[in-house]
């Protein structure tokens, strides 16, 4: 890399990494905590690659210290981490376990002292399984008892936190959970799916009223959601109909109440009698102002016609041709067509990339290295396209990476790594990669040159 970068990001711009709780946590029984969902799902057989669970993950809940001390080597300035639901209520409504809160305020004080701004999403999937007997997210209730929760989260660490985002990509939660059931918990029910979405949103909107309610100063309040520029996979008629429903359930299901307060007309007509009952006080709650999007990228969606699949007739495809990591194709324009279409079509406040990483194949090398290049060349793409952006007037804030750590990514285990730290699940031993000292130098430089030799 040159001494003098070609791309500089504005002052101000935040940079940092996100993570969440049930994949690097562990101590899934430990100090009063209550199980998850993930705990139960896990323990399915067939549900997760090698049927491994997150009972220990990266040990975070031991070894945060160590993990805070990295952060500050790499010069993060911010860290994205989840609060788990059920350490702070075991059984996810009444009694409030002391030991759960104390771990998160202990977190957020150290990270203070280091200089990084905590930035705590409330739900990352791992619902209480005492709330999931009860009807899960199909049961309003649900989202109550999640306000109810923000309010005690909020009330001990709103004094030094100011930024908060609510859930963490309902979509996945709604459609993973209950359409096809590959995360917890499992199940397969159409008309449940979009129940558990809609009230995934409520949640989202009493949470944000919750959290301002009790709060101790002015905070920052934003939602993350996974979103993806859909293409066609062909000029024909019948592809072009298919990627405008598929964008419909994958991006203005959720955009257009957050953002618009009503449901996108063409998507409530397709899915007819799965929609949700929307109470006539719903929307209002749901598109409370918030302060800023956040935005998941990982990679498009090229979507074809095809009449067998269920209720909006369209499927994923994989170009041929293309780059793809252990999950996904690897398209960088896509974040910047996705930022500028969010920009134009819902002029949010803010905009926070929240998450963008790639899983590839990495290890340690004869001499204690990880040269994971291709993570470089991913992340160094994608700031290309981040910072034309924001060139072009798109207020885009921040930019965290999908992780800190190598984790435990759900229905695939610990086969796929994400981390800018190397992570031996065996020793617990932490290494970190190339990938991570050339984000320090972005952060340090506030900009890279993109032409550098990887």
């Amino acid at each position: 890399m040159s001494k003098e970068p070609v791309i500089r990001f504005p002052e101000g711009f935040r940079w940092g990494v996100a993570a969440s709780a049930y994949q690097i946590e562990g101590g899934y029984d430990e100090d009063g905590r209550g199980l998850s969902i993930w705990d139960t799902f896990c323990r399915q057989p067939g549900k997760v690659e090698r049927g491994e669970t997150g009972d220990v993950a990266a040990d975070h809940y031991h070894r945060w210290r160590e993990d805070v001390q990295i952060m500050a080597d790499l010069g993060l300035q911010v860290y994205r981490f989840s609060i788990a639901w059920p350490r702070i209520l075991p059984e996810g409504t009444g009694r409030v376990n002391p030991p759960g809160l104390d771990f998160y305020d202990h977190l957020v004080d150290a990270l203070l002292e280091k200089g990084i701004t905590p930035l705590p999403t409330l739900y990352h999937w791992d619902l209480p399984q005492a709330l999931q007997d009860k009807g899960g997210w199909g049961n309003r209730d649900t989202a109550h008892y999640f306000a109810e929760y923000a309010r005690i989260v909020g009330e001990r660490l709103s004094d030094r936190v100011q930024n908060w985002i609510t859930h963490n990509e309902p979509f996945v939660a709604a459609v993973a959970g209950h359409f096809t059931g590959e995360h917890a918990p499992g199940l397969q029910d159409p008309f449940l799916t979009f129940r558990a979405g809609h009230h995934l949103l409520l949640s989202h909107g009493y949470a944000v009223e919750a959290l301002r309610a009790t709060a101790k100063q002015t905070l920052q309040i934003g939602i993350a959601l996974n979103l993806s520029p859909v293409h066609p996979a062909s000029e024909s008629e019948a592809d072009q109909q298919a990627a405008r429903r598929y964008d419909g359930v994958l991006n203005r299901l959720f955009l257009d109440p957050i953002l618009c307060a009503k449901y996108p007309e063409d998507i409530v007509e397709l899915l007819g009698p799965v929609m949700p009952q929307v109470e006539p006080d719903d929307m209002r709650h749901i598109a409370v102002p918030l302060d800023f999007v956040g935005v998941n990228y990982y990679s498009r969606t090229v979507i074809r016609y095809d009449p067998d699949f269920p209720l909006i007739q369209a499927s994923e495809i994989k170009p041929e041709g293309r780059e793809y990591s252990q999950m996904w194709e690897i398209y960088p324009p896509g974040i910047y067509e996705l930022l500028t279409r969010v920009w134009k079509d819902y002029r949010p406040a803010s905009i926070f990339v929240t998450e963008n990483g790639v899983c590839v194949p990495d290890g340690v090398d004869f001499d204690g290295r990880v040269r994971d290049y291709r993570r470089i060349r991913y992340l160094r793409d994608h700031l290309v396209q981040v910072h034309r952006a924001i060139a072009e007037g798109v207020p885009v804030h921040g930019y965290l990476v999908w992780s800190l750590l190598d984790n435990f990514e759900w229905a695939f285990g610990y086969r796929m790594r994400f981390g800018l730290t190397y992570v031996d699940f065996e020793t617990q031993k932490r290494i970190i990669k190339e990938s991570g000292y050339w984000f320090a130098r972005v952060i340090r430089e506030n900009g890279f040159n993109p032409d550098m030799a990887i």
